[in-house]
């Protein structure tokens, strides 16, 4: 059940690693990312254009890792049409909010990623 424990366990790490395939290269690439869990998918925000490496190359191949803590499984990222008040974007907004920081509108702007491990 390691899907089940990479999303239970969610909550006390505060970056995930997103592994994609180089579109240009065919190496993999990394990153490390914000993000939450909700109704068993991981949510990603980047910038508004999607114009990040690891966005087009997952768009290219959708095939990536995902890793939580010590625990990484196969998955399927897509960028994901949510509206401006959708919850993930919210939650995204309240996990990473600093004191004085305000994340509301750069959530409610950012694309949206949804990356699904697999079973």
């Amino acid at each position: 059940m390691v899907r089940g424990a990479l999303l239970d366990d969610w909550e006390c790490h505060p970056y995930c690693y997103l592994t994609t395939v180089g579109r240009v290269t065919g190496r993999p690439h990394t990153i490390e990312i914000w993000f939450v869990v909700e109704d068993g998918h991981l949510w990603l925000l980047t910038e508004p254009e999607g114009r990040a490496d690891w966005v087009r190359n997952l768009q290219r191949q959708p095939q990536v890792t995902v890793k939580v803590g010590e625990i990484a499984v196969p998955a399927r990222a897509e960028v994901a049409d949510l509206p401006v008040d959708a919850p993930v974007r919210r939650a995204l907004a309240v996990r990473y909010q600093h004191a004085d920081d305000d994340l509301d509108d750069w959530a409610g702007a950012a694309l949206v990623v949804r990356v699904t491990p697999h079973s």
